[in-house]
């Protein structure tokens, strides 16, 4: 028997209304993103939650799924995976609790890989499993409270707005983050809401799934011990290529930014290893030469949010006619604290490196995933003026 998910006997389904959904059996590889759509297709040898109007996939020798991603472009991909794949890891995070009697929830939408990894790990593990995308960020907190949530996943930008709200989460044990890295205020906003929470950071792709996990062992700035079962080689540039049982078929049609070698996937992301920690530089496709220096922008990004008055950062590169490539900084937080940060910045990083401009932002435009449109704040840039 291929492995293949399943509706574990103890597992229940909910809604963010709080209504229970039963399993059913349609038939329909392609579903819609909805509590209804997903009990329709776990136990089915292929599926799909979203893209209603993309070819169905394809059955192969082993039951599969497609999961999209926006990428850095907002044009959905279709990516192809085993089934396996995914339930090989739901055999490791059953250590984490999640198993008939924890209540698990998501933020995101089922179209999103992390939330319909955490929803079907939870059904097919036995846990109760709550989709609490369709209600705001207060009534999203309010849902953790009433319905005694123990374990959730989410990504940063879900629990910053989450932590906005007001009530103790008490229940809450085991906060499971993916997309990006927690920053220090975060951390502390997340303990005052759920006292009793740990944090675990996942760092993947959807291509790759788990390839490194944190705890509150790891460094600060480091994403990381290896996940069990990965492997991870990093070549003379520093590009990190990953081999374990969790990493995807391929894209359904096209190509990505993903790429092979001799059996080792790469998604194009640049680190280093120290004392069995892996620390992430960025991805190659962003980095920029500045007074030559070799220069990745997620770094900045990720001091720029350790910095009080810094809620969101994006860095980019602008063309200087006398200096070159420089850097600014599109943010959002408090405009009053702008000379402390640009201060903060270069004594950090140095004159060159650091920003040249803070440009402040009202709204933040984000892809279809949740994460910054680049393409969009960059349309926006006016430096110099």
């Amino acid at each position: 028997m291929t492995d293949r998910f399943r509706w574990h006997p103890k597992a229940r389904l909910f809604d963010g209304a709080g209504r229970e959904w039963l399993r059913t059996s349609l038939g329909m590889p392609v579903a819609p993103d909805s509590a209804a759509g997903l009990a329709s297709v776990i136990g089915l040898p292929a599926f799909r939650i979203g893209a209603t109007d993309a070819p169905a996939p394809e059955q192969g020798e082993e039951p599969v799924l497609e999961t999209l991603t926006s990428g850095s472009t907002g044009q959905p991909r279709r990516i192809r995976r085993t089934q396996g794949s995914w339930i090989a890891s739901f055999a490791v995070n059953r250590r984490f609790g999640i198993r008939p009697g924890a209540r698990v929830a998501v933020l995101g939408r089922l179209v999103h890989s992390l939330a319909l990894y955490g929803v079907v790990e939870g059904l097919h593990l036995g846990a109760e499993v709550h989709l609490l995308d369709s209600l705001r960020p207060d009534r999203q907190r309010q849902a953790l409270v009433a319905r005694q949530i123990t374990h959730l996943y989410a990504t940063p930008a879900q629990l910053r707005l989450l932590t906005e709200g007001q009530g103790l989460c008490p229940d809450l044990r085991l906060v499971l983050v993916g997309g990006s890295k927690l920053d220090a205020g975060l951390r502390r906003a997340l303990a005052e809401m759920a006292p009793a929470v740990a944090i675990r950071e996942f760092y993947g792709a959807a291509e790759a799934s788990f390839i490194s996990i944190a705890d509150e062992a790891a460094p600060a700035g480091s994403v990381g011990r290896m996940y069990e079962g990965v492997k991870v080689s990093l070549d003379p540039t520093g590009e990190i290529w990953v081999k374990s049982p969790y990493l995807f078929i391929g894209y359904a049609e096209g190509d990505g930014s993903a790429s092979w070698r001799d059996g080792w996937l790469s998604v194009g992301e640049i680190g280093r290893m120290e004392n069995g920690f892996l620390y992430l530089s960025g991805r190659a496709g962003r980095m920029v030469t500045v007074a030559d220096q070799n220069v990745f922008p997620e770094e900045i990004e990720t001091l720029m949010l350790s910095l009080p008055g810094v809620t969101k950062a994006a860095v980019l590169p602008v063309t200087n006619a006398l200096r070159g490539t420089v850097l600014v900084a599109m943010v959002q937080g408090d405009p009053t604290a702008e000379a402390v940060i640009l201060a903060g910045l270069r004594a950090e990083l140095g004159a060159l490196k650091a920003p040249r401009a803070l440009l402040w932002q009202t709204d933040w435009p984000v892809l279809a995933s949740g994460k910054t449109d680049l393409r969009a704040l960059e349309a926006r840039i006016t430096w110099p003026a």
